[in-house]
Protein backbone atom coordinates (compact mmCIF):
# COMPACT_ATOMS: atom_id res chain seq x y z
CA UNK A 1 0.00 0.00 0.00
CA UNK A 2 2.83 2.48 1.17
CA UNK A 3 4.82 1.33 -1.92
CA UNK A 4 2.08 1.83 -4.12
CA UNK A 5 1.35 5.39 -2.87
CA UNK A 6 4.75 6.47 -2.98
CA UNK A 7 4.64 5.13 -6.64
CA UNK A 8 2.00 7.63 -6.88
CA UNK A 9 3.37 10.52 -5.50
CA UNK A 10 6.50 10.17 -7.57
CA UNK A 11 4.69 9.98 -10.71
CA UNK A 12 2.66 13.14 -9.63
CA UNK A 13 5.84 14.82 -9.07
CA UNK A 14 7.43 13.57 -12.63
CA UNK A 15 4.07 14.52 -14.47
CA UNK A 16 4.04 18.03 -12.90
CA UNK A 17 8.06 18.68 -13.38
CA UNK A 18 6.82 18.04 -17.03
CA UNK A 19 4.04 19.93 -17.51
CA UNK A 20 6.19 22.79 -15.81
CA UNK A 21 9.09 22.20 -18.38
CA UNK A 22 6.32 22.06 -20.93
CA UNK A 23 5.29 25.58 -19.88
CA UNK A 24 8.48 26.82 -19.42
CA UNK A 25 9.60 25.49 -23.13
CA UNK A 26 6.54 26.92 -24.61
CA UNK A 27 7.10 30.08 -23.05
CA UNK A 28 10.64 30.18 -24.40
CA UNK A 29 9.17 29.47 -27.83
CA UNK A 30 6.58 32.23 -27.95
CA UNK A 31 8.88 34.16 -30.83
CA UNK A 32 9.29 37.68 -30.58
CA UNK A 33 7.59 40.67 -32.25
CA UNK A 34 8.96 41.22 -35.77
CA UNK A 35 11.12 43.87 -36.70
CA UNK A 36 9.23 46.99 -37.95
CA UNK A 37 9.00 47.02 -41.32
CA UNK A 38 11.96 49.79 -42.05
CA UNK A 39 11.23 52.92 -44.35
CA UNK A 40 14.61 53.67 -45.14
CA UNK A 41 15.83 57.03 -45.94
CA UNK A 42 14.28 57.29 -48.74
CA UNK A 43 17.41 57.61 -51.26
CA UNK A 44 18.91 56.48 -54.62
CA UNK A 45 21.10 53.72 -53.89
CA UNK A 46 24.42 54.06 -56.09
CA UNK A 47 24.58 51.97 -58.95
CA UNK A 48 28.19 52.18 -61.15
CA UNK A 49 26.21 50.52 -63.75
CA UNK A 50 29.47 50.25 -65.99
CA UNK A 51 29.89 45.49 -66.38
CA UNK A 52 30.82 46.05 -69.99
CA UNK A 53 33.74 48.69 -68.69
CA UNK A 54 35.16 46.43 -66.21
CA UNK A 55 35.17 43.39 -68.92
CA UNK A 56 37.04 45.39 -70.96
CA UNK A 57 39.61 46.11 -68.15
CA UNK A 58 40.04 42.80 -67.95
CA UNK A 59 40.56 42.30 -71.66
CA UNK A 60 43.16 45.12 -71.89
CA UNK A 61 45.17 43.13 -68.76
CA UNK A 62 45.44 40.35 -70.60
CA UNK A 63 46.71 41.91 -73.50
CA UNK A 64 48.94 44.17 -71.46
CA UNK A 65 50.32 41.28 -69.84
CA UNK A 66 51.66 39.67 -74.03
CA UNK A 67 52.01 43.68 -74.92
CA UNK A 68 56.13 44.19 -76.11
CA UNK A 69 57.69 46.53 -72.73
CA UNK A 70 58.16 49.53 -75.01
CA UNK A 71 54.58 49.73 -76.11
CA UNK A 72 52.54 48.80 -72.74
CA UNK A 73 55.43 51.93 -71.84
CA UNK A 74 54.21 54.33 -74.42
CA UNK A 75 50.65 53.78 -72.98
CA UNK A 76 51.45 53.99 -69.40
CA UNK A 77 52.83 57.63 -69.79
CA UNK A 78 50.21 58.93 -72.79
CA UNK A 79 47.58 58.21 -69.77
CA UNK A 80 49.50 59.21 -67.03
CA UNK A 81 50.34 62.50 -68.92
CA UNK A 82 46.56 62.70 -69.36
CA UNK A 83 45.65 62.17 -65.00
CA UNK A 84 48.83 64.85 -64.09
CA UNK A 85 47.49 67.36 -66.69
CA UNK A 86 43.75 67.21 -65.57
CA UNK A 87 44.99 67.00 -62.04
CA UNK A 88 47.04 70.26 -62.47
CA UNK A 89 43.98 71.96 -63.82
CA UNK A 90 42.49 70.97 -60.53
CA UNK A 91 45.50 72.29 -58.12
CA UNK A 92 44.87 75.66 -59.83
CA UNK A 93 41.10 76.08 -60.76
CA UNK A 94 38.05 75.43 -58.55
CA UNK A 95 35.46 73.36 -60.57
CA UNK A 96 32.22 72.67 -59.69
CA UNK A 97 31.03 68.68 -59.58
CA UNK A 98 29.87 67.75 -62.99
CA UNK A 99 33.10 69.06 -64.83
CA UNK A 100 33.79 66.76 -67.47
CA UNK A 101 37.44 66.70 -66.00
CA UNK A 102 36.20 64.80 -63.30
CA UNK A 103 34.66 61.90 -65.40
CA UNK A 104 38.11 61.88 -67.65
CA UNK A 105 40.01 61.38 -64.22
CA UNK A 106 37.57 58.50 -63.51
CA UNK A 107 37.81 56.62 -66.99
CA UNK A 108 41.92 57.24 -66.82
CA UNK A 109 42.34 56.17 -63.68
CA UNK A 110 40.09 52.81 -64.46
CA UNK A 111 42.36 52.77 -67.94
CA UNK A 112 45.91 52.98 -66.40
CA UNK A 113 45.49 50.26 -63.42
CA UNK A 114 44.89 46.89 -66.03
CA UNK A 115 48.39 48.17 -67.71
CA UNK A 116 50.54 49.02 -64.43
CA UNK A 117 49.37 45.61 -63.20
CA UNK A 118 51.02 44.27 -66.29
CA UNK A 119 53.96 46.57 -65.44
CA UNK A 120 54.85 46.51 -61.64
CA UNK A 121 57.61 48.77 -62.04
CA UNK A 122 55.16 51.46 -62.67
CA UNK A 123 53.24 50.67 -59.56
CA UNK A 124 54.71 53.60 -57.44
CA UNK A 125 53.74 56.42 -60.55
CA UNK A 126 50.74 54.76 -60.31
CA UNK A 127 50.51 55.02 -56.32
CA UNK A 128 51.08 58.39 -56.42
CA UNK A 129 48.96 59.77 -58.67
CA UNK A 130 46.04 57.87 -57.15
CA UNK A 131 46.83 60.25 -54.07
CA UNK A 132 47.34 62.95 -55.38
CA UNK A 133 43.76 62.36 -56.92
CA UNK A 134 42.28 62.01 -53.68
CA UNK A 135 44.02 65.32 -52.59
CA UNK A 136 42.90 67.57 -55.12
CA UNK A 137 39.32 65.83 -55.13
CA UNK A 138 39.29 66.47 -51.54
CA UNK A 139 40.12 70.28 -52.06
CA UNK A 140 37.92 70.95 -54.67
CA UNK A 141 34.57 69.20 -52.47
CA UNK A 142 36.18 71.92 -49.42
CA UNK A 143 33.81 73.97 -51.68
CA UNK A 144 31.04 71.97 -52.52
CA UNK A 145 27.82 71.15 -50.45
CA UNK A 146 28.16 67.51 -49.80
CA UNK A 147 24.74 67.05 -48.80
CA UNK A 148 23.67 67.27 -53.17
CA UNK A 149 23.13 63.96 -54.26
CA UNK A 150 25.17 64.98 -57.49
CA UNK A 151 28.18 66.21 -55.20
CA UNK A 152 27.58 62.72 -52.90
CA UNK A 153 27.73 60.91 -56.48
CA UNK A 154 30.55 62.73 -57.75
CA UNK A 155 33.09 62.40 -54.59
CA UNK A 156 32.57 59.09 -54.12
CA UNK A 157 32.90 58.00 -57.58
CA UNK A 158 36.39 59.59 -57.35
CA UNK A 159 37.53 58.50 -54.13
CA UNK A 160 36.20 54.75 -53.62
CA UNK A 161 36.97 54.33 -57.43
CA UNK A 162 40.58 54.90 -57.64
CA UNK A 163 41.04 53.01 -54.28
CA UNK A 164 38.87 50.01 -55.99
CA UNK A 165 41.49 50.28 -59.00
CA UNK A 166 44.44 50.79 -56.70
CA UNK A 167 43.76 47.59 -54.53
CA UNK A 168 43.02 45.66 -58.76
CA UNK A 169 46.65 46.72 -59.07
CA UNK A 170 48.00 45.92 -55.96
CA UNK A 171 46.32 42.45 -55.46
CA UNK A 172 47.99 41.70 -58.92
CA UNK A 173 51.57 42.77 -57.60
CA UNK A 174 54.29 40.30 -56.91
CA UNK A 175 54.65 39.91 -53.21
CA UNK A 176 58.09 41.50 -53.12
CA UNK A 177 56.38 44.97 -54.49
CA UNK A 178 53.81 45.32 -52.36
CA UNK A 179 54.16 47.85 -49.72
CA UNK A 180 51.47 47.67 -46.41
CA UNK A 181 51.60 51.65 -45.98
CA UNK A 182 50.45 54.55 -48.34
CA UNK A 183 51.26 57.29 -47.13
CA UNK A 184 48.96 60.38 -47.04
CA UNK A 185 49.18 63.59 -46.37
CA UNK A 186 50.92 64.75 -42.71
CA UNK A 187 48.50 67.34 -41.52
CA UNK A 188 49.70 70.31 -39.36
CA UNK A 189 48.53 69.60 -35.75
CA UNK A 190 49.81 70.86 -32.43
CA UNK A 191 48.39 68.16 -30.14
CA UNK A 192 50.66 65.59 -28.74
CA UNK A 193 51.94 62.92 -30.73
CA UNK A 194 53.61 59.35 -31.37
CA UNK A 195 54.91 57.03 -33.81
CA UNK A 196 52.76 54.21 -35.08
CA UNK A 197 53.33 51.91 -37.75
CA UNK A 198 55.92 54.07 -39.23
CA UNK A 199 53.16 57.26 -39.16
CA UNK A 200 52.98 59.92 -36.87
CA UNK A 201 49.47 60.21 -35.44
CA UNK A 202 48.27 63.30 -33.20
CA UNK A 203 45.69 63.15 -30.51
CA UNK A 204 42.47 63.54 -32.40
CA UNK A 205 43.60 61.53 -35.20
CA UNK A 206 40.32 59.28 -36.24
CA UNK A 207 41.34 55.56 -37.18
CA UNK A 208 39.08 53.45 -39.96
CA UNK A 209 39.06 50.12 -39.95
CA UNK A 210 37.91 46.94 -41.72
CA UNK A 211 36.77 44.12 -39.47
CA UNK A 212 37.28 40.43 -39.90
CA UNK A 213 33.37 39.09 -39.29
CA UNK A 214 30.53 39.01 -41.83
CA UNK A 215 28.87 41.42 -39.51
CA UNK A 216 31.61 43.85 -40.50
CA UNK A 217 31.19 43.41 -44.12
CA UNK A 218 27.46 44.24 -43.94
CA UNK A 219 28.51 47.40 -42.15
CA UNK A 220 31.08 48.45 -44.94
CA UNK A 221 28.44 46.67 -47.99
CA UNK A 222 25.13 47.69 -46.36
CA UNK A 223 24.79 51.17 -47.32
CA UNK A 224 23.51 53.90 -50.20
CA UNK A 225 27.14 53.80 -51.09
CA UNK A 226 29.17 50.71 -50.70
CA UNK A 227 32.00 50.89 -48.73
CA UNK A 228 35.48 50.11 -47.34
CA UNK A 229 35.09 50.45 -43.69
CA UNK A 230 33.17 48.74 -40.48
CA UNK A 231 35.05 50.77 -37.49
CA UNK A 232 35.71 54.19 -36.54
CA UNK A 233 37.90 55.02 -33.49
CA UNK A 234 39.14 57.96 -31.85
CA UNK A 235 43.25 58.36 -30.41
CA UNK A 236 44.22 59.39 -27.13
CA UNK A 237 47.96 60.58 -26.91
CA UNK A 238 48.95 60.96 -23.51
CA UNK A 239 50.63 64.47 -23.05
CA UNK A 240 53.01 63.57 -20.58
CA UNK A 241 54.31 59.81 -21.72
CA UNK A 242 53.43 59.82 -25.34
CA UNK A 243 50.96 56.55 -24.53
CA UNK A 244 48.20 56.08 -27.32
CA UNK A 245 45.35 54.85 -26.42
CA UNK A 246 41.86 54.17 -28.60
CA UNK A 247 38.80 54.81 -27.79
CA UNK A 248 35.91 52.71 -29.32
CA UNK A 249 32.62 50.98 -29.08
CA UNK A 250 32.47 47.57 -29.09
CA UNK A 251 29.30 45.64 -29.95
CA UNK A 252 29.69 43.23 -27.22
CA UNK A 253 31.32 45.73 -24.45
CA UNK A 254 30.01 49.31 -25.38
CA UNK A 255 32.95 52.19 -25.05
CA UNK A 256 36.08 51.66 -23.55
CA UNK A 257 39.44 52.72 -23.80
CA UNK A 258 41.96 50.14 -25.38
CA UNK A 259 45.97 50.52 -25.76
CA UNK A 260 47.42 50.71 -29.26
CA UNK A 261 48.06 47.22 -29.04
CA UNK A 262 44.93 46.09 -28.09
CA UNK A 263 43.61 47.80 -30.80
CA UNK A 264 46.22 46.41 -33.34
CA UNK A 265 45.53 42.88 -32.22
CA UNK A 266 42.12 42.48 -32.94
CA UNK A 267 41.59 41.76 -36.55
CA UNK A 268 42.23 44.83 -38.81
CA UNK A 269 41.97 43.32 -42.85
CA UNK A 270 42.79 47.78 -43.39
CA UNK A 271 42.74 50.76 -41.72
CA UNK A 272 42.92 54.82 -42.31
CA UNK A 273 44.02 57.20 -40.22
CA UNK A 274 42.21 60.79 -40.67
CA UNK A 275 42.68 64.15 -39.03
CA UNK A 276 40.95 67.26 -38.96
CA UNK A 277 42.74 70.14 -41.36
CA UNK A 278 44.41 72.70 -39.30
CA UNK A 279 42.67 75.79 -41.44
CA UNK A 280 39.46 75.00 -39.99
CA UNK A 281 38.20 78.07 -37.83
CA UNK A 282 37.71 75.89 -35.01
CA UNK A 283 41.34 74.83 -34.59
CA UNK A 284 42.86 78.64 -35.49
CA UNK A 285 41.20 79.59 -32.94
CA UNK A 286 41.98 76.67 -30.56
CA UNK A 287 44.99 74.05 -32.34
CA UNK A 288 44.29 71.79 -29.31
CA UNK A 289 40.83 71.09 -29.77
CA UNK A 290 41.24 67.18 -31.07
CA UNK A 291 43.45 66.60 -27.76
CA UNK A 292 40.56 68.34 -26.14
CA UNK A 293 38.16 66.30 -27.95
CA UNK A 294 39.71 63.16 -27.24
CA UNK A 295 40.80 63.62 -23.46
CA UNK A 296 37.09 64.16 -22.93
CA UNK A 297 35.95 60.96 -24.77
CA UNK A 298 38.44 59.30 -23.01
CA UNK A 299 37.20 60.60 -19.52
CA UNK A 300 33.48 59.91 -20.47
CA UNK A 301 34.54 55.98 -21.66
CA UNK A 302 36.05 55.84 -18.19
CA UNK A 303 33.59 57.96 -15.74
CA UNK A 304 30.09 55.75 -17.33
CA UNK A 305 29.01 52.76 -18.87
CA UNK A 306 28.35 53.63 -22.44
CA UNK A 307 26.35 50.87 -24.12
CA UNK A 308 26.62 49.85 -27.73
CA UNK A 309 23.86 51.32 -29.78
CA UNK A 310 22.53 49.02 -31.97
CA UNK A 311 19.74 51.03 -33.59
CA UNK A 312 22.28 53.29 -34.70
CA UNK A 313 20.53 56.58 -33.44
CA UNK A 314 23.66 59.34 -34.20
CA UNK A 315 21.55 61.90 -32.44
CA UNK A 316 21.55 60.19 -28.46
CA UNK A 317 24.75 60.36 -26.88
CA UNK A 318 23.46 58.06 -23.97
CA UNK A 319 24.22 55.21 -26.04
CA UNK A 320 27.17 54.79 -28.85
CA UNK A 321 28.27 52.66 -31.89
CA UNK A 322 31.32 53.06 -33.05
CA UNK A 323 30.88 56.52 -35.48
CA UNK A 324 29.19 58.33 -32.62
CA UNK A 325 32.38 57.97 -30.50
CA UNK A 326 34.40 60.10 -32.70
CA UNK A 327 31.28 62.59 -33.76
CA UNK A 328 29.91 62.96 -29.80
CA UNK A 329 33.58 63.83 -28.70
CA UNK A 330 33.71 66.46 -31.76
CA UNK A 331 30.23 68.06 -31.88
CA UNK A 332 30.40 69.41 -28.27
CA UNK A 333 33.69 71.63 -29.31
CA UNK A 334 31.65 72.72 -32.65
CA UNK A 335 33.09 70.62 -34.90
CA UNK A 336 30.27 68.59 -36.54
CA UNK A 337 32.02 65.46 -38.23
CA UNK A 338 30.18 63.29 -41.66
CA UNK A 339 29.10 66.51 -43.31
CA UNK A 340 27.39 64.30 -45.38
CA UNK A 341 25.25 61.75 -43.49
CA UNK A 342 24.83 58.56 -44.56
CA UNK A 343 21.70 57.07 -46.18
CA UNK A 344 20.71 53.43 -46.10
CA UNK A 345 17.52 53.09 -48.45
CA UNK A 346 17.36 49.57 -50.75
CA UNK A 347 14.66 47.48 -49.30
CA UNK A 348 16.81 44.47 -49.05
CA UNK A 349 19.46 46.15 -47.27
CA UNK A 350 17.22 48.17 -44.65
CA UNK A 351 15.33 44.72 -43.63
CA UNK A 352 18.45 42.76 -43.47
CA UNK A 353 19.77 45.59 -40.51
CA UNK A 354 16.39 46.37 -39.23
CA UNK A 355 16.30 42.72 -38.14
CA UNK A 356 19.66 43.23 -36.12
CA UNK A 357 18.02 46.15 -34.42
CA UNK A 358 18.85 48.93 -36.46
CA UNK A 359 16.40 51.40 -36.29
CA UNK A 360 17.98 54.69 -38.29
CA UNK A 361 18.40 54.84 -41.63
CA UNK A 362 19.92 58.14 -41.97
CA UNK A 363 23.23 58.36 -39.55
CA UNK A 364 26.92 57.75 -39.61
CA UNK A 365 28.34 54.40 -41.55
CA UNK A 366 32.33 54.56 -41.30
CA UNK A 367 33.06 54.21 -44.92
CA UNK A 368 31.18 57.85 -45.27
CA UNK A 369 33.82 59.43 -42.94
CA UNK A 370 36.64 59.47 -45.44
CA UNK A 371 34.60 61.67 -47.88
CA UNK A 372 33.92 64.36 -45.43
CA UNK A 373 35.91 67.42 -46.55
CA UNK A 374 36.82 68.22 -43.17
CA UNK A 375 39.00 65.70 -42.73
CA UNK A 376 42.22 64.48 -44.55
CA UNK A 377 43.81 61.25 -44.82
CA UNK A 378 46.94 60.68 -43.36
CA UNK A 379 47.21 56.93 -44.25
CA UNK A 380 45.70 54.02 -44.95
CA UNK A 381 47.70 50.23 -44.11
CA UNK A 382 46.93 47.40 -46.28
CA UNK A 383 48.61 43.94 -46.15
CA UNK A 384 48.04 41.82 -49.52
CA UNK A 385 46.31 38.52 -47.88
CA UNK A 386 43.77 41.04 -45.65
CA UNK A 387 43.39 42.81 -48.90
CA UNK A 388 41.71 39.98 -50.42
CA UNK A 389 39.71 38.15 -47.64
CA UNK A 390 38.56 42.13 -47.21
CA UNK A 391 37.69 41.46 -51.41
CA UNK A 392 36.74 37.88 -50.95
CA UNK A 393 33.86 39.05 -47.88
CA UNK A 394 32.76 41.93 -49.82
CA UNK A 395 31.75 39.60 -52.67
CA UNK A 396 29.92 37.51 -50.60
CA UNK A 397 28.00 39.94 -48.82
CA UNK A 398 27.15 42.25 -52.13
CA UNK A 399 25.79 38.79 -53.66
CA UNK A 400 23.76 37.93 -50.13
CA UNK A 401 22.17 41.62 -50.37
CA UNK A 402 20.92 40.57 -53.76
CA UNK A 403 18.82 38.08 -52.40
CA UNK A 404 17.93 39.95 -49.89
CA UNK A 405 16.74 42.61 -52.69
CA UNK A 406 15.05 39.68 -54.36
CA UNK A 407 12.99 39.41 -50.65
CA UNK A 408 15.34 36.85 -48.36
CA UNK A 409 15.05 37.61 -45.25
CA UNK A 410 17.70 37.09 -42.47
CA UNK A 411 15.74 34.38 -40.02
CA UNK A 412 17.18 31.72 -37.77
CA UNK A 413 15.76 28.53 -36.93
CA UNK A 414 12.87 28.45 -34.51
CA UNK A 415 14.19 25.59 -32.11
CA UNK A 416 17.04 27.32 -31.30
CA UNK A 417 15.30 30.34 -29.75
CA UNK A 418 14.64 28.14 -26.00
CA UNK A 419 18.45 27.47 -26.22
CA UNK A 420 19.01 31.55 -27.06
CA UNK A 421 16.94 32.91 -24.12
CA UNK A 422 18.85 30.65 -21.69
CA UNK A 423 21.98 32.25 -23.29
CA UNK A 424 20.60 35.80 -22.92
CA UNK A 425 19.32 35.41 -19.38
CA UNK A 426 23.01 33.98 -18.51
CA UNK A 427 24.46 37.17 -20.02
CA UNK A 428 22.53 39.55 -18.22
CA UNK A 429 23.37 37.75 -14.94
CA UNK A 430 27.08 38.19 -16.06
CA UNK A 431 26.51 42.07 -17.24
CA UNK A 432 25.47 43.17 -13.86
CA UNK A 433 28.59 42.68 -12.52
CA UNK A 434 30.18 43.64 -15.63
CA UNK A 435 31.49 40.81 -17.28
CA UNK A 436 30.05 39.85 -20.82
CA UNK A 437 28.26 37.15 -21.68
CA UNK A 438 27.65 35.49 -25.16
CA UNK A 439 24.85 37.13 -26.37
CA UNK A 440 25.56 41.59 -25.72
CA UNK A 441 23.96 43.37 -23.44
CA UNK A 442 21.17 45.26 -25.82
CA UNK A 443 20.88 42.34 -28.20
CA UNK A 444 17.70 39.99 -28.08
CA UNK A 445 18.04 36.60 -28.15
CA UNK A 446 16.42 36.40 -31.50
CA UNK A 447 18.57 38.89 -32.97
CA UNK A 448 21.37 37.09 -32.08
CA UNK A 449 20.73 33.70 -33.73
CA UNK A 450 20.05 35.91 -37.01
CA UNK A 451 23.68 37.07 -36.39
CA UNK A 452 24.36 33.80 -36.15
CA UNK A 453 22.49 32.84 -39.48
CA UNK A 454 24.04 35.34 -41.13
CA UNK A 455 27.75 34.25 -40.04
CA UNK A 456 27.21 30.95 -40.52
CA UNK A 457 25.49 31.86 -44.17
CA UNK A 458 28.92 33.68 -45.33
CA UNK A 459 31.10 31.55 -44.08
CA UNK A 460 29.84 28.44 -46.37
CA UNK A 461 29.67 31.40 -49.29
CA UNK A 462 33.24 32.19 -48.69
CA UNK A 463 34.44 28.75 -48.69
CA UNK A 464 33.32 27.51 -52.12
CA UNK A 465 34.21 30.89 -53.04
CA UNK A 466 38.09 31.17 -52.51
CA UNK A 467 37.91 27.31 -54.43
CA UNK A 468 36.56 28.69 -57.40
CA UNK A 469 39.21 31.68 -56.64
CA UNK A 470 41.99 29.36 -56.77
CA UNK A 471 40.63 27.53 -59.50
CA UNK A 472 40.28 30.71 -61.64
CA UNK A 473 44.11 31.39 -60.42
CA UNK A 474 45.60 28.38 -61.61
CA UNK A 475 43.48 28.90 -64.85
CA UNK A 476 44.22 31.93 -66.33
CA UNK A 477 47.31 33.00 -64.48
CA UNK A 478 46.31 35.71 -62.67
CA UNK A 479 43.89 36.51 -59.17
CA UNK A 480 40.07 37.33 -60.37
CA UNK A 481 39.30 41.26 -60.07
CA UNK A 482 36.35 42.28 -58.12
CA UNK A 483 33.51 41.71 -60.55
CA UNK A 484 34.64 38.14 -61.48
CA UNK A 485 34.68 37.51 -57.28
CA UNK A 486 31.21 38.98 -57.80
CA UNK A 487 30.14 36.53 -60.18
CA UNK A 488 32.07 33.38 -58.95
CA UNK A 489 30.42 34.42 -55.28
CA UNK A 490 27.39 34.52 -57.22
CA UNK A 491 27.86 30.87 -58.44
CA UNK A 492 28.84 29.65 -54.93
CA UNK A 493 25.82 30.99 -53.25
CA UNK A 494 23.65 29.48 -55.89
CA UNK A 495 25.46 25.73 -55.64
CA UNK A 496 24.57 26.58 -51.76
CA UNK A 497 21.31 26.90 -52.49
CA UNK A 498 21.07 24.04 -54.47
CA UNK A 499 22.77 21.52 -51.91
CA UNK A 500 20.58 22.40 -49.62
Amino acid sequence: MYSASKRARQIRFTAGGLVVLLALLGLLLIPEPAPPTPQGAGKAAFVWNRNTFWTALEQQFQAARNAEADQLAVAINATLGELESDLDFLAANPLPPGDARFGRLETNCFRLAPMVAANPARFGDYLETCARLRREVKRQSEHWDVQQPETRTQVYRLLYGSRAALEEVMLQLPRETFSTLAAGEDEPSATPSALVQGVRLHSGDILLSRGGAATSALIARGNDFPGNFSHVALVHVDETSGAVSVIESHIESGVGVSSLETYLGDTKLRIMALRLRADLPQLAADPLLPHKAASQAMREATRRHIPYDFAMDHTDPAKQFCSEVAAAAYRPLGVKLWMGLSHLSTPGVTSWLAALGVRHFETQEPSDLEYDPQLRVVAEWRDRETLFKDHADNAVIDVMLEAAEAGERLGYDWYQLPFARLAKGYSAAKNVFGVIGPIPEGMSAATALRVQRLKKQHAAINARLLQKAEAFQSERGYGPPYWELVRLAREARDERAADR
